[in-house]
């Protein structure tokens, strides 16, 4: 059945417009090229979206004026801003951007574990709000939260998760309750995944598992393109799945047991002490007996995903993946490939710590079009 004609205006306003915020400023020419639609169509939605206010002439193409024909169109960036916010145990990080992404301000401020949970939201919720003032920005469209912890499917809401801290939970609330914006929380693992999908390591794959590696250890599939989240919304807690080496089996209370055992930040630098390194530097020290041990304890998680899900690649993320780099994953994929035989190529993250606020300002911007976008 074909589209409506309405249907299909709305259709091709936001392919034009996911363009214009992917590829940049554009010729009415090159949206024809791009999106495949005809001179007369091209012509139409440049008119339409320039008369609501999204669209505006930003320049001309070529180093002379050629006419209509050479004028640059690009989004309104002022048009809606965007808050990301990466909550971590003992830290909060705010970037606040316009609808292009384009940084205005950001900060980071420590929480501490002592601090109350009304105190800590307060201060999480101040640094937003201070730092959107600094930006200049009176008023925020779309505010994404990032954290640990698992997100209710039929909610969107952060659970209850053993031992983190309750101010993750009750942030989400007051943020909505002060702000005028449209506020959503997301799982770390997940943003990060999405950060490496469309911006990183995971760019140009419809297929590939990221590997959480720090104080918490997690997975995120994105199978055709799609992050996956499982029935209960619990696809990836790979930390704990049952394997060798450890002292016992996890529980539904705690992955003591599991392959978080094994690799989180705490066992990464004991395996490092077991070698005479110091923790904080054993991952940048090129140190062959140790990366090896290592990659051997990481594969055996890297061949529970290839053997149930077969992505074709995994990603190495978080504090362990970053700084492990490019040689770690090396090292990690040829103990995979004895481990396996379906050929999995492993990579390292190229957003690093970066990626989970990235991945967060991606959800922000994806919120903000869908409300503003025809």
């Amino acid at each position: 059945m074909a589209a409506s004609p309405s249907t299909a205006r709305a259709i091709n306003d936001r392919l034009a417009l996911r363009l214009l915020q992917d590829e940049g400023p554009l010729t009415a020419a090159q949206l024809k090229t791009l999106t495949g639609l005809s001179r007369p169509t091209v012509a139409d939605l440049v008119e339409r979206l320039s008369g609501s206010g999204l669209v505006h002439v930003v320049g001309e193409a070529g180093a002379e004026r050629r006419g209509p024909n050479a004028k640059l169109y690009g989004l309104v960036a002022d048009r809606a801003h965007l808050a990301a916010l990466d909550v971590r145990t003992r830290s909060v990080t705010v970037t606040v951007t316009d609808l292009l992404g384009t940084p205005l301000a950001g900060a980071t401020a420590p929480v501490g574990a002592d601090t109350g949970t009304a105190p800590a939201v307060e201060k999480a919720v101040t640094l937003l709000e201070h730092t959107a003032k600094e930006a200049g920005v009176e008023r925020l469209h779309s505010v994404a939260v990032g954290a640990p912890g698992l997100i209710d499917p039929d909610t969107g809401e952060l659970r209850d998760s053993t031992g983190l801290p309750a101010w993750h939970r009750r942030l989400v609330g007051v943020l909505q309750e002060r702000l005028p914006a449209h506020v959503l929380v997301e799982n770390e693992t997940n943003l990060a995944a999405v950060a490496e999908l469309r911006e990183g390591a995971a760019r140009g794959r419809e297929d590939f598992v990221l590997l959480w590696l720090g104080q918490g250890v997690g997975a995120a599939v994105v199978l055709g393109g799609r992050l996956r989240r499982g029935a209960s919304g619990g696809a990836g807690e790979i930390g704990f799945l049952p394997v060798p080496g450890t002292s016992g089996l996890p529980s539904a209370t705690g992955c003591e047991g599991g392959f978080h055992a094994l690799v989180n930040t705490v066992a990464v630098a004991a395996l490092a002490a077991e070698h005479g390194l110091a923790p904080a530097g054993a991952l940048a020290s090129g140190h062959g007996p140790f990366l090896d041990a290592l990659a051997r304890r990481l594969a055996v998680g890297a061949a529970a995903v290839a053997a149930v899900l077969d992505p074709g690649c995994v990603v190495l993320a978080g504090e362990t993946g970053h700084r492990g780099g490019p040689e770690l994953a090396a090292r990690v994929e040829a103990e995979l490939a004895a481990l396996s035989p379906l050929r999995t190529e492993v990579r390292a993250t190229t957003l690093g710590d970066e990626a989970v606020l990235r991945g967060a300002l991606l959800r922000a911007r994806d919120a903000a079009q869908e409300a503003l976008f025809p």
